[in-house]
């Protein structure tokens, strides 16, 4: 049986046809080429997968004209299992090879992965493991339109240039390059995912850099008591609700450990780590932020942990960075944190 990756895209590519009835069950044949919406078996025809050897170019090779991605049927197999490692695509594709050909029979779904229930942690750890890493991607362009430059530490985000985003049960499917998060709880293990899909245009004031849609924010998993982090929690932490409300928040205190909670409901319930002895509370400024932080300030009174309100001077950290600028914010969050935290978490100077 073959063993490496050519050998097997090669030993695939002899029955390209099948390999495209069974991993890609959304498309059908026309003349030499396999069609079908992209290369995770979405219905419709941007992407062609050539079915027999020509001048054009070896069977099996696939390209997609929508978004110039292309491949050959490794990354068929790959991408519409939801594969990651090689090991696990290999086999996939040597338990392929060992079936028998059947005659071509009418399209019908067919996954030999075992059914992930959609919003399960199972479900966002195979998210974030499938997107990339940021850097110099439309992810660190989104966060720099929002003034966020302090992007050390956050290994929790990620990358997906085509997360699927479906408006309600009675819509189609539609994807959108998106900001992935991961979840995590105390002990570090990924919980549930986080989805900003992001506007490929770039940021405007009316969207933020946000997708043109009606909820550019999703999450998914196991999410109470959990939440997206960035740097290793000690004694001093800060919470709040917002990705990017956090992030802000960091470009000033750049030392200091910090958690996005995701909503206000799920920043009342963050669970506290062992060590922790003081945590600053990263205040909305509406109502919801206002019950989370009488919830926090009282659950951390209760087991000895010392609480302190960071508020900032508009709707949240976000926008008094934008629209303030970041000396007044280094300014409103100094006079409000401990004094022996200024010299170990600020940065004092642009």
């Amino acid at each position: 049986m073959p063993s490496d990756a050519s050998e097997l895209a090669n030993r695939l590519a002899r029955d390209a046809e099948a390999v495209c009835r069974h991993y890609l069950s959304a498309g059908r044949r026309e003349g030499r080429y396999w069609l079908v919406g992209d290369v995770r078996n979405t219905a419709g025809r941007s992407m062609f997968v050539r079915l027999k050897e020509s001048m054009k170019g070896p069977a099996g090779k696939w390209t997609d004209a929508a978004t110039g991605e292309h491949g050959d049927l490794l990354d068929v197999i790959r991408e519409s299992c939801g594969l990651v490692d090689f090991k696990d695509v290999a086999d996939e594709a040597r338990s392929f090879l060992s079936l028998p050909r059947p005659e071509p029979e009418p399209d019908r779904p067919r996954s030999r992965v075992p059914n992930v229930p959609t919003g399960s942690p199972e479900a966002a750890r195979r998210l974030f493991a499938m997107s990339h890493p940021m850097s110099r991607t439309l992810v660190e362009a989104y966060l720099r339109s929002r003034g966020i430059t302090a992007l050390h530490g956050t290994g929790s985000l990620r990358f997906h240039p085509r997360c699927y985003y479906r408006p309600d049960e009675h819509s189609l499917t539609e994807t959108w390059p998106a900001m992935i998060a991961a979840v995590t709880d105390l002990a570090g293990h990924l919980t549930g995912a986080h989805r900003t899909w992001l506007d490929p245009g770039g940021f405007t004031e009316a969207t933020l850099g946000k997708a043109p849609i009606d909820t550019p924010r999703r999450a998914m998993g196991d999410l109470l008591g959990n939440a997206v982090r960035f740097g290793v929690a000690g004694e001093v932490i800060a919470a709040g609700e917002g990705i990017e409300t956090m992030l802000s928040l960091r470009c000033v205190l750049p030392g200091m450990p910090m958690v996005a909670a995701l909503s206000a409901a799920h920043l009342s319930a963050i669970l506290f780590p062992d060590t922790l002895r003081r945590l600053y509370i990263a205040r909305d400024d509406d109502p919801a932020g206002n019950g989370a932080m009488a919830t926090l300030i009282e659950r951390a009174q209760d087991v000895g942990i010392e609480p302190i309100v960071i508020s900032p001077r508009l709707g949240d950290f976000n926008e008094d960075l934008r629209l303030l600028g970041i000396d007044t914010l280094r300014a409103v969050s100094r006079v409000q944190i401990a004094a022996q935290d200024v010299a170990r978490f600020m940065e004092l100077e642009a």
